[in-house]
């Protein structure tokens, strides 16, 4: 924790007595502000369309090499899974 604190100190120009003060009242659920909102949890509408879940077991060395595909495309995997379904349905001409 120390050195997390000493880390955050420089980076934010606080006190550790800050940082333990603040985790102080966040334990105690003394959370300062106004609320914004309800938390909605999930991932966002894309574009206003409702989103439905797709999945499928595989072996671990092939995650891992879809996920090594993914990280050389600057992607991660389900963005690299989705690119693979756009290319494969517009190739077939019906997307």
């Amino acid at each position: 924790m120390k050195k997390a604190a000493a880390g955050l100190e420089k980076t934010f120009d606080v006190t550790a007595e800050q940082i333990a003060e603040w985790d102080e009242m966040v334990v105690r659920g003394d959370i300062p502000g106004v609320p914004v909102g309800e938390v909605v949890v999930g991932r966002p509408l894309k574009f206003g369309e409702h989103l439905k879940l797709v999945g499928f077991k595989e072996t671990e060395l092939k995650i891992e090499q879809m996920d090594e595909r993914a990280n050389s495309l600057g992607m991660r995997r389900s963005d690299y899974l989705r690119w693979l379904v756009d290319r494969d349905l517009a190739a077939a001409g019906v997307a």
